[in-house]
């Protein structure tokens, strides 16, 4: 069977479930959690997938990865919610033998959520630091580009952009970089040559 249609189906049932509970925004700031201490922490990958290592190790082992980079935010009853949900959940993966899926779960468990709630992600790259006014500016272009949509942006600086910026807002991408100007002057003129 597919590996990735069994955690996409499992991300579909647990957002139908936590969205029951109100739970889901909790939960995903968990599993937000829990994929970035995934893509941090290459080994936790082999780690759950280890026959070796027992259910309730790979749980607690779980529970502390999705605490781990815990962005600070109110620990309200939303939370506490989305806790008892996501433990459930463990507790129903290991009883399915599916704990190494957790990663991918949480993963489409985001993007589910994102596009259940119109949440784009938004990666600004910049040949210099942007200072806050051409950030906010910035994005209040972007957002007007979004009909109403949310984002979830990040800023960074990449020097062989050599000047300007590149926006990826989801699976798009506006290249305003002088590095790809150089490249499309590059191509015409071997075109013309």
């Amino acid at each position: 069977m597919n590996e990735g249609l069994i955690p996409k189906r499992y991300a579909k049932a647990l957002y139908k479930f936590a969205c029951e509970k109100g739970a889901d925004l909790g939960l995903y700031r968990l599993m937000g959690n829990l994929g970035r201490s995934f893509a941090d922490n290459p080994a936790l990958d082999s780690t759950v997938a280890n026959p070796f290592v027992s259910d309730d190790q790979k749980i607690g082992l779980l529970k502390t990865a999705a605490a781990a980079v815990a962005a600070p935010a109110a620990k309200d009853g939303a939370d506490a919610k989305a806790g008892d949900v996501y433990a459930d959940f463990l507790k129903l993966l290991g009883n399915n033998k599916r704990l190494p899926m957790a990663g991918a779960i949480a993963r489409a468990y985001c993007d589910i959520y994102r596009k259940e709630n119109r949440i784009y992600r938004v990666t600004v790259v910049s040949a210099k630091p942007l200072d806050a006014p051409e950030q906010q500016r910035l994005l209040k272009l972007i957002e007007s580009h979004l009909d109403g949509g949310k984002m979830e942006y990040s800023f960074s600086t990449d020097p062989e952009l050599i000047g300007g910026f590149t926006v990826d807002i989801d699976n798009e991408r506006l290249d305003a970089s002088v590095k790809n100007e150089l490249k499309q002057l590059r191509l015409k003129l071997l075109k013309q040559a």
